[in-house]
């Protein structure tokens, strides 16, 4: 991934207040007042940065999004299998979630967006959701994977995926890296044929299976 630029690295920063500020009042009950505030900013400081809360979650999503896409993209020019592909996918949604937006459930609110601002997201994840599927029917195709539709399979995937913002601490004992190999192996494994799981699959266990903790907010 590219590195962010400062103007990027301050809009995180105020994605992340803006979600606590949200989760407490809700997203209604929330002004731009109270998140400058939190940040400590004048709020013609934080209209440098966004205009309303409707460009903040906008952007929630546009970033998230496009962080998932060049993560699609790129397990493309790897030219890895099915399988290294999945989990490479899998993991990186787990890193956005977790470390790029630190667990924000704005992710999953389209309502407040406007019908233009809708409309280009839902492109977006139509499009990431179409790659996974790709990839789940490319490993149907190749004999990994087991599974009667390519297209459950995905939204079983990413839905399971996209609830992990409403349980996941970003300040819990798990790391999104292992949260995210909790995640792959438990997500691909479903797909495996019988006889292929051992061997696709890496044996190991990260340290918070091994001490029974979870990132549970």
């Amino acid at each position: 991934m590219k590195s962010k630029d400062k103007f990027t690295l301050k809009r995180l920063e105020i994605v992340r207040c803006a979600e606590a500020i949200f989760s407490k009042r809700g997203y209604h009950g929330s002004s731009l007042a109270s998140i400058a505030n939190a940040l400590q900013m004048t709020k013609s400081n934080l209209f440098y940065y966004f205009k309303n809360k409707q460009e903040i979650l906008y952007f929630c999503h546009e970033y998230s999004l496009d962080y998932l896409l060049e993560s699609l993209r790129q397990a493309k020019r790897d030219d890895s299998s099915p399988v290294a592909e999945l989990r490479a996918l899998i993991k990186a949604f787990v890193r956005v979630v977790v470390d790029e937006l630190q667990g924000t459930r704005m992710i999953v609110n389209l309502d407040p967006l406007s019908p233009s601002q809708y409309r280009k997201v839902c492109a977006k994840r139509d499009k990431f959701e179409a790659g996974v599927r790709r990839i789940v029917a490319r490993g149907m195709e190749s004999g990994l994977f087991e599974v009667r539709s390519p297209k459950l399979s995905t939204f079983a995937i990413l839905g399971a995926l996209n609830w992990i913002s409403f349980w996941v601490d970003p300040e819990g004992p798990a790391s999104a890296s292992e949260i995210g190999d909790v995640f792959a192996d438990y997500l691909v494994e479903g797909l495996l044929v019988n006889n292929g799981r051992r061997e696709m699959l890496r044996p190991r266990v990260s340290k918070s299976e091994k001490n029974g903790v979870a990132n549970l907010g």
